[in-house]
């Protein structure tokens, strides 16, 4: 059975710094194409916030995020990461893990509907 576990999460004050972990199980991160994060505000849509391909190192990013937030890999841990620096008040969100987007265009849109599996979500609240 896959499961993605997500962990990091937390309160930070504006400016701070925290990472996410999603360690998978069930499957080797390898066997799949791509992964990603996305989050989720209250009262607003699921987007897409970073991916990275798995064998290429390929990594995409919402271009309103990029220079703050990192995604990166480690296969040998079956694991996927989220740096997310000189964070800010708007960053506050569930923040999800998935799994399974299977062509470099379905990694790059960072469109949720493209990935199968899902983890559970770790909160992000940062303050001002």
């Amino acid at each position: 059975q896959v499961q993605l576990v997500e962990s990091g999460g937390g309160s930070v004050q504006a400016g701070g710094s925290l990472r996410l972990s999603c360690a998978a199980s069930g499957y080797t991160i390898s066997s799949v194409f791509c992964m990603g994060w996305f989050r989720q505000a209250p009262g607003q849509e699921r987007e897409g916030v970073a991916a990275i391909s798995i064998h290429g190192s390929l990594t995409y990013y919402a271009d309103s995020l990029k220079g703050r937030f990192t995604v990166s890999q480690d296969r040998a841990k079956n694991t996927l990461y989220l740096q997310m620096n000189s964070l800010k008040p708007e960053d506050t969100a569930m923040y999800y893990c998935a799994a399974g987007a299977w062509s470099a265009f379905q990694c790059s849109s960072l469109d949720g509907g493209d990935f199968t599996y899902w983890g559970q979500g770790t909160q992000v609240t940062v303050s001002s």
